[in-house]
């Protein structure tokens, strides 16, 4: 059965099928050809005489960024396609290959990933719904906080949980250290003097809990704001030391379950920080 969930991979083929539909634009001023034609020499594909410059190159990076949209469907569906010399390459990923001396793919290469991917994804979709139906808990990693899920993304559909757990950590911390303008400090320290409770000091920001002071709900939060405050520091230390260390410092793969609990924590955490406010030595509150 498919372990991505409906939403994701439903998500995945409209990205494939924007793809496809941006490809079949820029072929449409392009010359096709075929690795038997080009002698193995050549391109695959080239410009036609007469065509509009520009908007060649409009179509043109109109396929770049729908490739990069759709970038994951190869490797989450398997659909590569073997070529001598290169080994297993991804077509979509690298459909500018075409347009290059010796091309190692042609336009039929990527239409036929292409199609294969499509029904690839179609049959997990039917896995998924499945997995649904029977009632068992859906689980969609896409839906992590999307700073998280970004440092994660591109591993995480290799299989490289390790890997996706510990860019998830380093990417977390990397943008609150840029938020605060604390990139001289390390990622421990930071953590343990940005959510520590107290008045900050010079140059050393924290993230309070938001509100106003005359608010009778804001002011029983703030009641809470120092357990608060240790709690989301001992989190963040503590996922700091045993989550992005760990496997900084090990080779030992993650399972995917295990990769999950640990991207999860990541963000809790950045969902909480989300709405923090930050105070400075200069004003004790201040809008994000």
């Amino acid at each position: 059965m498919s372990q991505y969930g409906v939403d994701y991979l439903q998500r995945l083929r409209a990205a494939v099928e924007k793809f496809e539909a941006a490809f079949d634009a820029w072929m449409s001023t392009q010359v096709e050809s075929d690795h038997m034609s080009a002698r193995g020499l050549f391109p695959t594909v080239w410009t036609k005489e007469g065509q509009d410059q520009s908007e060649v190159q409009r179509l043109e990076l109109g396929v770049a960024e729908a490739a990069g949209l759709a970038a994951s469907a190869v490797s989450v569906t398997g659909a590569y396609i073997g070529i001598a010399g290169l080994g297993a390459i991804d077509p979509i990923s690298n459909w500018s290959f075409m347009s290059a001396p010796k091309a190692p793919i042609a336009p039929r290469d990527i239409r036929t990933t292409t199609a294969n991917v499509k029904g690839r994804l179609d049959a997990m979709i039917v896995d998924a719904e499945s997995r649904t139906d029977s009632d068992l808990p859906t689980f969609a990693p896409a839906q992590f906080h999307p700073v998280v899920w970004a440092g994660a993304s591109a591993h995480w559909t290799t299989h490289q949980y390790r890997v996706a757990v510990r860019e998830a950590a380093e990417g977390l911390t990397v943008h609150w250290k840029e938020r605060l303008g604390r990139n001289n400090v390390d990622d421990t320290v930071f953590w343990q003097q940005t959510l520590s409770p107290g008045a900050p000091e010079p140059g050393k920001p924290k993230l309070t809990w938001p509100g106003g002071s005359d608010d009778k709900t804001v002011k029983s939060m703030r009641g809470g704001l120092e357990p608060l405050a240790k709690a989301l520091n001992a989190l963040a230390t503590g996922l700091n030391l045993t989550v992005r260390n760990v496997t900084t410092h090990t080779r030992t793969e993650l399972s995917e379950q295990e990769a999950m609990e640990r991207l999860a924590a990541y963000s809790y955490l950045a969902r909480l920080l989300d709405q923090c406010e930050t105070a400075t030595a200069d004003a004790e509150e201040s809008d994000r």
